[in-house]
This record gives C-alpha cells, sequence and structure tokens, in this order.
C-alpha cells in the first residue's frame, strides 16, 4: 500500500534551500560540475530526487510537495529577467546581434518542430516533445520550471519531471559541444592569421555592458555600508514586487484572450516596460538594477532547488525511450546548426567561431555554459571582443522574451 508523506509550503521551501546548500557544497568538490557549469540547485536537487526515487521503490513512499512558494520565486525571478530587457543595447550591438537574435528564433523553431516530428512518429503526445522542445532547450531549467504548470494543465502527467530532466541533459550537452565545434571550426575553416593575437580595443560606451547587464558576479565591487546595502537591496525588492502584483493584472488581461501564456509573462512584460520607460526618462540609476537581478537569481536558485526536489523521476520509466531520442535528435541539430547555419551567417570568421561555443551554450543550456565554453575558447587562443559583449545580451534579454512567443504559439497550435 502507497503512503503519501505531505510537506507544506514553508517545508518544501526549505528542502529546496537545503538542495542548494548540498549543491554548492558539491559544485566546490567536484570538479566536472564546475567544468560543465551545472547550477548548484541542480546538482543538489538531483540528489533529493534520487532519494524520494529510492523511498517510492523501495518502501513505497511518495513524497508530496507544496508548490506555493516555488511559484512566487519563479515570478520574482523571471520579474528580474523583464528589468535586464533593455532596448537601447539593440543598436550597439550592430547586425551581429540582430544576425544573432534571427538564429536563436531559428533554433528555438527548430528545437519545437523536432520533438514534435518525433513524439508524432512514435505515436507519444505531443505535449511530451514540447517539454523536450525550446522550453527545456534554449530555455534550460527556469523556463522548464515555468511551463510545467501550463503543460501539466493541458494533461501532461509528470511534466516538470520530463522537463527539468530534458533541461538538465541539455545543459550539459552545451557545455561537452560548443569547445570541440569551435576548435573544428577554427582549425578547418580559418587560416592561420585569424589565429594571431590581435590587439583588441573595447569600445568605451560598450565597456562593462555584461557585467552591468547579465552577470550580478562579474560586476565591479564596489564599498558601502551595511545600511546603503541594506536600503540598496530593500529598494530592489519592494520594485519587485510592486511590478510583480502589475504583472499579475497584465497576466489576467492576457487570459482574456484565450490564448495561453505561462503565469510569469505578465511581470516579465511589465517590468521590460518599466525599465525601458525609466531608461528614457533617465531615472536608471534610482533603479537598483543589479540588486535587482541579484534578488531575482537568489530567487532563481530557491525556485531550481525546490523544483528538483520535487521531481518524480519513475514517472519517467514509461518515457525513456521516446525522450532520450528527442533529446539525441535535439543535440544533433544544434551542433548541425551552429556548425553549417550560425558560423556562416556570422561571418566565417574568429569571432563567429567562437559565437558557434556561445551558442551552443545557451542554445542547449543557459548563458553561464555559453561564457565558459567561449571563455574555454577564447583562453586557448585569444579573446574575442565581440562575443562577450552578443551572448551576454541574447542571454539576459531575448531569449526568455522570444522563447516564450514561440513556445506559447506552438502550445496554442496544439490545443487548437
Amino acid at each position: 500500500m502507497k503512503s503519501v508523506l505531505e510537506l507544506d509550503m514553508l517545508q518544501t521551501a526549505g528542502l529546496g534551500a537545503l538542495a542548494l546548500v548540498l549543491g554548492m557544497c558539491l559544485t566546490r568538490r567536484v570538479k566536472w560540475l564546475q567544468r560543465f557549469c551545472i547550477p548548484s540547485p541542480v546538482s543538489g536537487g538531483i540528489v533529493f530526487s534520487v532519494v524520494s526515487l529510492m523511498l517510492y521503490k523501495l518502501w513505497n513512499v511518495e513524497l508530496f510537495f507544496d508548490g506555493t512558494l516555488k511559484d512566487v520565486f519563479m515570478l520574482v525571478f523571471f520579474t528580474s529577467v523583464g528589468f535586464q530587457s533593455n532596448l537601447k543595447v539593440l543598436r550597439r550591438g550592430g547586425s551581429t546581434l540582430l544576425l544573432m537574435l534571427g538564429v536563436l528564433a531559428f533554433i528555438i523553431v527548430v528545437q519545437n518542430v523536432l520533438p514534435l516530428g518525433i513524439a508524432w512518429i512514435m505515436g507519444v503526445n505531443p505535449l511530451v516533445g514540447m517539454a523536450a522542445g525550446s522550453i527545456s532547450m534554449a530555455g534550460g531549467h527556469g523556463t522548464a520550471g515555468g511551463f510545467s504548470a501550463v503543460l501539466e494543465g493541458m494533461g501532461l502527467s509528470g511534466a516538470g519531471t520530463i522537463a527539468m530532466a530534458a533541461a538538465t541533459f541539455g545543459l550539459i550537452m552545451g557545455s561537452v559541444t560548443g569547445g570541440p565545434l569551435a576548435e573544428r571550426l577554427i582549425r578547418t575553416k580559418l587560416t592561420a592569421e585569424h589565429l594571431e593575437p590581435k590587439d583588441y580595443k573595447v569600445d568605451p560606451a560598450m565597456a562593462g555592458l555584461e557585467s552591468d547587464e547579465a552577470s550580478p558576479a562579474g560586476r565591479a565591487k564596489h564599498i558601502s555600508s551595511n545600511e546603503q546595502e541594506f536600503q540598496q537591496y530593500a529598494k530592489a525588492t519592494y520594485a519587485l514586487l510592486v511590478v510583480v502584483a502589475a504583472g499579475s493584472l497584465m497576466s489576467w488581461l492576457l487570459q482574456q484572450t484565450g490564448v495561453t501564456f505561462p503565469t510569469y509573462f505578465g511581470a516579465l512584460i511589465v517590468a521590460a516596460i518599466v525599465r525601458n520607460v525609466a531608461e528614457a526618462c533617465k531615472l536608471t540609476p534610482k533603479m537598483e538594477l543589479d540588486k535587482i537581478v541579484s534578488v531575482g537569481n537568489i530567487c532563481l536558485s530557491v525556485f531550481l532547488g525546490m523544483a528538483m526536489v520535487s521531481l518524480k523521476l519513475w514517472e519517467l520509466e514509461s518515457l525513456a525511450l521516446p525522450l532520450v531520442v528527442m533529446l539525441v535528435a535535439q543535440v544533433v541539430a544544434m551542433a548541425l546548426i551552429a556548425y553549417f547555419v550560425a558560423f556562416n551567417i556570422l561571418g566565417r570568421d574568429y569571432d563567429a567561431a567562437v559565437l558557434v561555443a556561445g551558442i551552443c551554450g545557451f542554445g542547449l543550456g543557459a548563458t553561464p555554459n555559453a561564457m565558459a565554453n567561449m571563455s574555454a575558447v577564447c583562453y586557448k587562443y585569444h579573446y574575442s571582443v565581440k562575443p562577450f559583449l552578443i551572448v551576454p545580451i541574447i542571454g539576459a534579454m531575448f531569449v526568455d522574451l522570444i522563447n516564450t512567443g514561440f513556445i506559447t504559439m506552438f502550445l496554442n497550435w496544439i490545443g487548437a
């Protein structure tokens, strides 16, 4: 007889935080976790999900997790993503940024069409194909968690487990494929001239863009008192909460259209509007954007920890073969697009080769994977300015916006 052990929202949040701490300890000690940029809540959460699997298989005990606070943390994170959507950087990025956006849109379409085709051939629920599509590939764990409730609502049992498993696979493969593809392109497609170290000079208008817009950890440290720090984080938290509230109204309005949107989409859109209005009014210095991003990333870590500990791995048994076929096909497709399409479109030069490494990183995993891939290539050869300016912009501002639009379109097409 099966027993159910229920954990309330506070206990679930605490267990998610504990998984995060465990993952941080594992990442510090296990080198391959560092090499592949596996997020701490993912590595720690997998340990808890395996324990949950053992309880279910050996003692017939199923854990039930209250996801109320998980949804709150998810909303705050995607709101912080919206605050990073600065449209002014479009013109700063130049034609390469626009070409990258085109490549990204193409990748996202392929990532959804491919698994849907495989699902149709193998007679599997098309929602499984969506869970293994751009939701978990280009979207990563954050988007996978965000859309899990939508997929569950459309009738896919175990959507969270399927999407998270696919996202973890993509995260690893994004790091495994990016560097080798760039290396092959450099060695076979470029002349010796391209391998000569060059004296790149950073445009002052672009200097610091990566750390300011995309990576709180890379931001220059500043000296401030504890009271100043408290006030800055307080303002950031208040801004996030106000926009989350306004975003809930936006989400309600979007629902009235009859189109399926993820719960976070309204808050993301409102945050993007607020950011760009503030930019036009020259109020962004007062918004504490770096603290907003930091609070958002904290919420993402806790959200992922809670999502990972609540995985029900036994729900993957019946989907093992179709899911593996879909995921392998995704990796092959990404490698072919990056090697034969992206490299040629982006200029067939050293910058394009480095960008290929980044494309594999965020196309299958996340922006940190992309940055790690490109850093490894540049460490072997020489630094390339453009990729390290373009990829953080794409990862911080446009992946979630473009991906959410295409996912929504495909889900409404399936549900029609």
